[in-house]
């Protein structure tokens, strides 16, 4: 059992001044996942903090995307696929903070986005969690899409660790982007009974079944130099 801590958590303020000292108050049942989310739905936690718990272990993380890579990637996606939610009124669909949780496979923590069908509401393979206060604070069971975008410090975790989860957890689609490199790494991955099989591609557009259409990143430098993505879409 371990509490991992990605670079470091945020530093506080104490009578108006910034500090150096924080104290994590990592309570022992946390380490379960019955624990863990009491501690993190409570008032203990810090609010906005990143947090995910996997199989025992505790990765909490700065609340810090690297802009050009992570945070520029993650804006015009959010945008193009949160209007098709929309737009072909598909379900919920929310990006970063929101707490998602599935028992069978051990693991709670925050997606950079996530998106669940009426049917799936519907049917209560996915509900919705309120706490005390009757506030929703929490979704338990299987999103039927999740997305990650790759970063320095959660390359493991999201190639490996949380891909062998989300299937445990019966994701029906993960996307998984990584634009650190020369090119842009994009899969979309469909769930299948032995495991996670990429989907199948015409002429680098990928397939997605949850918006029943074709997808392709690009990006292009803007005025300044830096990067400026676009999520392009296409029907079948």
């Amino acid at each position: 059992m371990t509490a991992v801590l990605q670079r470091s958590v945020a530093p506080v303020f104490q009578n108006g001044e910034l500090s150096d000292e924080f104290v994590l108050h990592i309570p022992r049942d946390a380490y379960t996942l019955k624990g863990f989310r009491r501690w993190v739905l409570s008032d203990e936690f810090p609010e906005k903090q990143p947090v995910l718990f996997l199989n025992g272990e505790i990765y909490l993380y700065l609340p810090k995307e690297e802009v050009f890579t992570h945070a520029a990637v993650k804006t015009p996606v959010a945008v193009e696929l949160g209007g098709l939610f929309d737009e072909l009124d598909l379900g919920d669909f929310y990006i970063n903070g929101v707490l998602v949780t599935n028992v069978q496979a051990n693991l709670s923590g925050n997606p950079d986005m996530v998106g669940i069908l009426w049917k799936s509401l519907e049917s209560g393979k996915v509900r919705y969690v309120t706490n005390v206060k009757d506030r929703t604070v929490e979704i338990e069971g299987s999103p039927d899409w999740l997305l990650e975008i790759v970063s320095d410090s959660s390359v493991k975790k999201d190639l490996l660790d949380l891909r062998a989860a989300y299937h445990k957890a019966r994701v029906r689609e993960y996307w998984i982007i990584d634009a650190r490199g020369e090119e842009i790494e994009f899969q979309i991955l469909h769930w299948r009974k032995a495991g996670y099989v990429p989907a199948p591609t015409e002429q680098g557009w990928h397939i997605s079944r949850i918006f029943g259409g074709l997808f392709k990143i690009t990006r292009k430098r803007h005025r300044r130099g830096d990067w400026r993505y676009t999520l392009a879409t296409k029907s079948n």
